[in-house]
């Protein structure tokens, strides 16, 4: 994982600084001058990124001191002080862009994640996230899920079975589909179906999957899908779900809601970082 990270810190990096570096830096401040800059909270949030915040300013410059004495999951109100980096002023300045888009991004998908949670509290339904998400910052959202309290779905199309409307078109019918994936896959990996009416959730369900995800439906045909499943299948709600409905549709007796919004719709919550002079 921290390979992968650092390729990504390496590439956000390269991206920011170009061929000719910190132009502005480099003009208005000497090269040995130090300084400490204090990341501030500008809303409340629910923190996540800590640890790509670190390796960033490390990456810029191993001598800078990086002080984040918060934990992801860390529940932070409007002003709080969130940790400083120390070092030279350059490497500080240089880093900062990068530090905060991480920071901001995750934190606004944990603060995102925990908004969910928090509507499902007192329910057995638990919150799940998706595939999409950022390209190439999976890994780090994912994490941002789990530390603002939602739950995680497969990572990639690698690590868990999902049939989808494509691939039952692609092979005529969801019984099909389902004796396929089941015949080619380890014994241990659960089959998902995406089902999208109540003739689907039968064939699914005689067909013996372990996971039915109920997309797009309205709250009562959802409610009808639980009673006819009967246990026999654990179930998803995915699909236009938003946070005002979130409750409604847990009430309804699915295990778990599925959220793109989390990852893909989760606004940058407001962080500065500010140098302190003489510092």
């Amino acid at each position: 994982m921290y390979d992968f990270v650092d390729r990504l810190i390496a590439l956000a990096l390269e991206e920011d600084l170009g061929s000719a570096g910190d132009v502005t830096s480099q003009a208005l401040v000497p090269s040995g001058q130090r300084g400490r800059a204090e990341l501030l909270a500008k809303e409340r949030l629910v923190l996540a990124g800590t640890d790509v915040v670190r390796r960033t300013f490390l990456a810029v410059d191993p001598t800078t001191e990086v002080d984040l004495p918060l934990a992801d999951g860390a529940i932070v109100e409007r002003g709080r002080i969130l940790g400083s980096v120390s070092g030279p002023l350059r490497s500080i300045l240089i880093g900062e862009r990068t530090a905060l888009n991480f920071l901001q991004r995750l934190s606004g998908v944990a603060t995102a994640a925990a908004g969910a949670a928090a509507a499902l509290e007192g329910t057995r339904c638990r919150v799940l996230d998706t595939r999409k998400t950022t390209p190439g910052w999976r890994v780090l959202e994912k994490a941002a899920v789990r530390a603002g309290g939602g739950t995680n779905h497969r990572f990639g199309l690698f690590d868990g079975v999902l049939i989808k409307d494509n691939h039952i078109a692609a092979v005529g019918s969801i019984a099909e589909a389902v004796r396929r994936a089941r015949a080619a896959v380890h014994h241990l990996m659960k089959v998902e179906v995406e089902v999208v009416d109540l003739a689907g959730v039968a064939e699914a369900v005689e067909a013996a999957a372990e996971v039915l995800l109920l997309d797009n439906m309205d709250t009562p045909t959802m409610r009808r899908a639980v009673q006819l499943i009967a246990g026999r299948a654990l179930t998803e709600a995915s699909g236009g779900i938003t946070l005002e409905r979130l409750r409604e549709v847990a009430d309804a007796g699915v295990d778990y809601v599925s959220m793109g919004a989390l990852t893909h719709s989760a606004r940058g919550v407001d962080i500065s970082l500010e140098v302190r002079p003489g510092a």
